[in-house]
C-alpha cells in the first residue's frame, strides 16, 4: 500500500446535538482547526468519536463530513468498532465509498477473544472485502491481541498497514517495536508515554491527548525529529497531566469539556454516559492552565457536557 501514515493523527470527538443528532457546524469547525495547526492525518468515529455507539448511517455521514472539510490536505481513516467480521464488512463497504483512505479496527471483544488464527483470517476478510487499507486498533483490554500476532499481520497481511497500539501500555508497545514488523508502521495511543513510544521508535500517535492540545503534540513531534530531547521533555510533563484529567469511565465527555474550556465546541455526548462534575471539570482547567493553554470562558452555548 502506498498511504503515508505518519506523526499526529488527531482521533476527533463526535459532536452531537442534545437531541443526539451530529452537530454538522461543530465537526467541521474542529476538522478546520486541526487542519490549520498541520496535523498529518485525521481519524475519525474511534474511541474518542464515541463509534461504537455510532451506525454505518452516523459513521459514514462523519466521514463524508471530514473528507470534504479535509479536501485531500491529509489521509482521513475512519475507526469502525464492532464484534462481528461481517457487521465490520458492512461499515468498511459504506465508508469505502465515500472514499476514506484507510479503516482502524478493533478487535471484537464482547465476552469471548477469537485464537490467533481467527484473529487473522478476521482481519484478512476485512481487508479482502472492502479493498481497503486496515489500521489495527489493538486497544481492548480483555481481548488483546498479543504483540507477536501483530506483528504477523503487519507482515504478512499486504493491506495491514499498521498498528495503533494503545492496550497493554508501554510493555505491549515495547515488545511490538523490539518484534519491529516490516510491513506496516506502528503508532502508539499510550497518552501518558507518548514521548517513550517515539524514542522506541514509534512512526507517530493517534491518541486522545492529540485531540485536546494537537498544537502541543505537534510540536513534541517536531522536537523529537529534530533531536531536541530537552523540549521534547518538558511538553512531556505539559501533557501528563492533561492525559489524567481525561482518563476515566467518561472520557469522551471530558475530552469535549477539555474543548469547551478552550471555546472549541465538541458538542453534547450520547445517553448513557455519565456527564462530567465541576470536580473534573476544575482538574482539567487547572492540567490546561498548567501547560499554558489559553482559557476561552466564552464557549458556545450549546455544548452540554
Amino acid at each position: 500500500m502506498t498511504l503515508d501514515l505518519h506523526g499526529i493523527i488527531p482521533p476527533l470527538v463526535t459532536p452531537f446535538n442534545a437531541d443526539e443528532t451530529i452537530n454538522e457546524d461543530a465537526l467541521r469547525s474542529e476538522i478546520r482547526f486541526h487542519l490549520d495547526i498541520g496535523v498529518h492525518g485525521i481519524c475519525v468515529t474511534g474511541s474518542t468519536g464515541d463509534g461504537q455507539m455510532l451506525s454505518c448511517e452516523d459513521s459514514v455521514e462523519v466521514a463524508r463530513i471530514a473528507l470534504e472539510e479535509t479536501g485531500g490536505r491529509v489521509p482521513v481513516i475512519a475507526g469502525i468498532i464492532r464484534d462481528s467480521t461481517a457487521e465490520v464488512v458492512r461499515y468498511g463497504k459504506a465508508l469505502k465509498e465515500v472514499g476514506v483512505a484507510a479503516l482502524q479496527v478493533t478487535p471484537v471483544h464482547y465476552l469471548f477473544q477469537p485464537d490467533e488464527a481467527t484473529t487473522i483470517e478476521h482481519y484478512q476478510r476485512i481487508c479482502d472485502e472492502t479493498g481497503l487499507p486496515v489500521i489495527i486498533y489493538n486497544v481492548i483490554p480483555y481481548a488483546l491481541v498479543p504483540a507477536t500476532t501483530v506483528a504477523r499481520m503487519l507482515n504478512e497481511l499486504p493491506s495491514v498497514i499498521a498498528v495503533k497500539q494503545s492496550g497493554g501500555n508501554i510493555h505491549q508497545l515495547a515488545d511490538l517495536l523490539h518484534a519491529a514488523p516490516t510491513g506496516g508502521k506502528v503508532f502508539t495511543a499510550v497518552d501518558d508515554l507518548l514521548y517513550p513510544g517515539y524514542l522506541l521508535g514509534a512512526q507517530g500517535a493517534i491518541s486522545a491527548t492529540l485531540t485536546v492540545v494537537p498544537q502541543l503534540c505537534l510540536d513534541q513531534w517536531d522536537a523529537v525529529q529534530r533531536g531536541d530531547h530537552k523540549t521534547a521533555l518538558e511538553i512531556h510533563n505539559k501533557l501528563l497531566p492533561i492525559w489524567r484529567s481525561i482518563d476515566g469511565p467518561n472520557m469522551t465527555l471530558r475530552i469535549k469539556a477539555a474543548l469547551a474550556l478552550q471555546g472549541r465546541n465538541g458538542g453534547s455526548g450520547r445517553s448513557p454516559l455519565t456527564p462530567v462534575s465541576d470536580a473534573e471539570r476544575q482538574v482539567i482547567r487547572a492540567a490546561l492552565e498548567a501547560a499554558g493553554i489559553a482559557i476561552n470562558e466564552a464557549s458556545p452555548e450549546n455544548i452540554l457536557v
